[in-house]
Order: C-alpha cells, then structure tokens, then sequence
C-alpha cells in the first residue's frame, strides 16, 4: 500500500482537518470534526443534510455549500456515520423550516438516519427523507427499492438545494429531490479495486485486462466480469442498460454525470463521455447539462460510471441554478 498517511487510524479526522483548514466556508459541530455544516446558514431556508461513510470524496460532504446541502454526517471509511451526529448536524442546520436528510440506499445509513429523525421529531424540528437508489446494475426493474445510491445523488443534491435556495417549502424540496430520484439512473464499471487505509490491502482482486460491470462503490459485486475491451463497446454496454429502462425521444432533455471512481484520469472520461454523447446524438436527446470529473468515488480505484438524469421544465431550470461548495463550483450568466 502506496498513501500519504500518518496514522492510519486518524486518516479521515486529518482529512478532516485538511478541509476545514481549506475552506472556511464550511465547520463543525457539536466540537465533532465528523458533523461538518455550512459555516453560514440562511436563516428560514429549509435545511439539506446528507452523511455517508469517507473514501468517497467529493460524496459526500464535498457538496456543502451555497445552493446545495448545509451539512453531512462523516462516517470511517465505507462506514456509516453514527445516528447521534446526524443529529447534531440536524440541529446546527435547522433554521425553523425544517429539515431534509437526503443519502445512499445502504441498511446502516437507513438505520441511522431513521434514528436521527426520531431525536430531531423529539425537538419538534421536521425531518423528510430522500433516499438515493440509482444504480441500475443493483437489482431489477420492479425492485428498485433494493437499488443502491451512488454517484447519481450529485443530481438530487442539485436539484434540491436549488429548490431550497429559492426559499420553497420542506414538502416542496422533498417532493423536487424525490422527482430527481425518481428519473436518475447510473450504471458503472471498475477496473482495479482500492485500498481502505486501516486494512491496508485491496479490497478485492480483478485480473489486469479485466473489468466488472456494475460494481458498487464499495467493491460490491457487479452483474458480470470480463476481459477489458475498448472505450465504445464499454459505454454501449452501460448505456443500454439505461436506455433499457428509459424511454428517451427524440426531443428529450437530459443531464449527463460521466464520474471517476478515484483513479481513472480525466482524459480517458472524456473518450467515455464522447461515447455517450454520440449515442445520446442519435436519439435526438439533447444533452442541457454535462459534468465530468470526480463526483463520488472510491478511494482509488480505476472506473467511471454515467449517470443520466431525464429532465423536465423544473428540473432543468434547477440544474441551471447557481451553486458554490468546496467540491463543486457552478456559476451562471
């Protein structure tokens, strides 16, 4: 194991550090490095938290900022954070309109987030849930209740916190990041696994010309392994389990997320994301919105995955909307 460590066991706090050290638009509660909120909340604007586990960056705390989320519950790495400091980051980003927990589809999180809602009730403070599920290699059409959240959250983060940036109510934000959801799927393919610091081996073993389709974000298994072939033929094969499920028009709108998992370089997204944007091309889809980069990754492991998000007038008008955050810069006009 090659990293830039101390003492693998303080890895995320110094992180930590490292980020509050960086940028001041962000801090802590609770004198708890690990409840990280906005460093200036909008008063009677309706509270976005997320939380998750590190080794993901910029999921999930990357995205706290102006127009996006006010706070996110650290965990260890691949760990969920505790249900005691999503409470505390619920109470520092309440500002009397509520709040709204919006986080992957992972049983600890569930758990934890459900906890913290029922201390927040106890307060009187008003908690509605989104629950990111995107990942389309995860389980089948019908039970998508068993899918996974990754990398596709990016558009219910934006999407809601541009809605809650316009001033609108908790049922109003919840519902708009339930509709993001709702028309978000992700497929993605991993081409070498990482290393947890505190483990110190990798996480899995895949052989040099292989790839696995489908893998989750944290070495979950995918839906198939097999030898590495070129850049098209990967994408083709993640776009049509997408278009699978989505029927795309000639006329349609969408938002495109082509995301690194930690180790892939940014030219080679580029090649996938030239890919998608032919088969998009030929469909007569016009793409409105494209990011590419590092969104939610896996410490350092090589793979990318696509996201596409289906828009309507609402949607688009959201992803448009201004955003500033640590991780993620969008400016308008």
């Amino acid at each position: 194991m090659k990293k830039f460590l101390n003492d693998p066991v303080n890895f995320v706090d110094e992180m930590l550090e490292g980020i509050y050290a960086a940028h001041p638009m962000v801090t802590y509660t609770n004198d708890d490095l690990r409840c990280l909120v906005t460093a200036k909340p909008k008063p009677g604007k309706v509270g976005l938290t997320t939380g998750g586990g590190s080794g993901h960056l910029p999921t999930f705390l990357g995205f706290v900022g102006d127009g996006m989320l006010d706070g996110a519950a650290v965990g260890g790495v691949f760990q969920s954070p505790s249900a005691e400091q999503m409470y505390q980051v619920t109470k520092a980003v309440d500002q009397g309109a509520g709040v709204l927990y919006i986080y992957g589809n992972y049983s600890g999180d569930i758990i934890n987030f459900d906890m913290a809602a029922e201390l927040a009730d106890l307060d009187g403070i008003a908690v509605k849930q989104v629950v990111g599920n995107d990942d389309v290699a995860s389980s089948i059409v019908g039970e998508e209740h068993k899918r996974r959240g990754v990398a596709g959250i990016f558009f219910i983060y934006k999407a809601a916190g541009a809605a809650a940036a316009e001033g609108l109510s908790l049922d109003e934000v919840a519902r708009i990041a339930d509709k993001a959801r709702l028309k978000t799927r992700t497929m993605g393919v991993a081409l070498s696994s990482c290393v947890v610091p505190e483990i110190g081996h990798a996480t899995f073993s895949i052989g040099e010309d292989e790839m696995e389709i489908g893998m989750g974000i944290h070495g979950e298994p995918g839906i198939s392994r097999k030898k590495l072939g070129a850049a098209d033929a990967v994408v083709d094969e993640m776009m049509d389990r997408i278009f699978n499920e989505t029927d795309y028009k000639s006329g349609d709108d969408v938002a495109v997320l082509v995301n690194g998992l930690g180790g892939t370089p940014l030219e080679e997204l580029y090649i996938l994301f030239r890919r998608v944007r032919q088969l998009l091309d030929v469909r007569g889809v016009a793409l409105k919105h494209v990011w590419i980069g590092e969104f939610a990754t896996s410490m350092e492991m090589a793979g990318a995955s696509i996201s596409i998000l289906h828009l309507d007038e609402e949607l688009d008008r959201l992803m448009a909307a201004p955003a500033n955050t640590p991780f993620f810069k969008h400016v308008t006009g």
